[in-house]
């Protein structure tokens, strides 16, 4: 046999497996876009037809992981593959020649655990009021609302729910969600690619940042370092604190694969809370892996009157009082809630 030099450039589909070109190969193990946990061992065969082969070498994103001289399937480890969507192709080589195939699988973490609530308190909450970022800070809720012509951003007193201060937005601005960075107020847009900065106190716009890859803005928060940035994707964004520059992003998946639709943010000892858009659930990721490790059930917390908009999406949490406040667009409540083991 000829000394075979592994080298391939595939493009691979990222929901569609690929035959080969002669239509006779394909992958029995694993099926197209199967979920593997990671730290499992993947095992990975071809479908052999009517296909004699001398040799056949295995790529996991381009990165050869194994070879075979039959239909035996290899083992791989997966401990060190990032979670989402991995591409796998194989190159079979049979008289002199090569053929190729390639599919994909996901890399998905153990399975999250589920909590369920318990209502601490009630607070009333602006029916008019289209939440879409909350903070809690020195006794005092900041929110940003959104729609077009009727956006604004305020300063909320808790307990009565009266508005402390208030500015509005024109009818091109469509506010999304906001996070506290020392004294200034980082609010996104929606679909202006842009997001703003405001001083706390005044509520004076001091500058604007473009954003990068992510073309829209949904939700916001700060983890001490950095602002994350969701965009109704299953991508978290890290940003420059100062700058708002995109510096890099990682997915983010549970035990199913992909988690789509991240809205409004917040972070809470070490963890990024997400709304998940029109579930009434919260996810709770590790920001450096993008697992979703424990996520909060709330259905039936709030008697849904629309088929829409009034989702829910707010999270705001007293860092000092160990108090979890969550809300949706135009709810009469803001609930203080604690997570229950289920």
């Amino acid at each position: 046999m000829k000394k075979i030099t592994y080298f391939i450039a595939i493009a691979a589909l990222a929901f569609t497996s690929c035959k080969s070109k002669k239509a006779a190969l394909e992958f029995a193990m694993p099926e197209t876009n199967q979920t593997v946990l990671k730290g499992s061992q993947l095992q990975l065969k071809l479908k052999f037809e009517s296909v004699t082969m001398d040799s056949v070498a295995y790529f996991v994103d381009d990165k050869h992981v194994g070879s075979s001289t039959d239909t035996v399937a290899i083992t791989v480890e997966t401990n060190n593959m990032a979670y989402g969507s991995r591409n796998i192709s194989a190159l079979v080589y049979s008289g002199g020649k090569s053929d190729s195939v390639s599919s994909t699988f996901y890399v998905v973490p153990a399975s999250a655990k589920n909590y369920g609530f318990e209502i601490v308190n009630k607070f009333p909450h602006d029916t008019a009021a289209f939440t879409q970022g909350l903070q809690f800070a020195d006794g005092i809720l900041y929110e940003s609302n959104g729609r077009y012509g009727e956006s604004n951003l305020r300063k909320v007193d808790l307990k009565t729910g009266k508005v402390l201060k208030e500015i509005k937005f024109d009818e091109k601005t469509f506010a999304e969600g906001m996070t506290l960075v020392d004294n200034k107020l980082f609010m996104l847009t929606w679909e202006q690619g842009e997001g703003y900065v405001f001083d706390k106190n005044t509520f004076t716009k001091e500058s604007a940042f473009k954003y990068g890859n992510s073309k829209e803005g949904w939700g916001l928060t700060y983890d001490g370092k950095h602002l994350i940035k969701s965009d109704g994707s299953n991508k978290l964004f890290f940003l420059d604190k100062t700058t708002g520059k995109e510096l890099h992003v990682i997915g983010v998946y549970d035990e199913n694969g992909p988690v789509d639709s991240l809205n409004e943010l917040e972070y809470i000892d070490g963890k990024v809370y997400a709304n998940v858009y029109q579930k009434d659930v919260i996810a709770i990721i590790n920001p450096e892996t993008g697992a979703v490790e424990e996520r909060i059930n709330l259905v039936g917390i709030y008697e849904h009157t629309a088929a829409y908009d009034n989702e829910l999406n707010g999270i705001a949490y007293d860092h000092a009082g160990k108090r979890l406040f969550v809300t949706g667009k135009l709810w009469n409540t803001l609930y203080e809630i604690k997570a229950v083991e289920r």
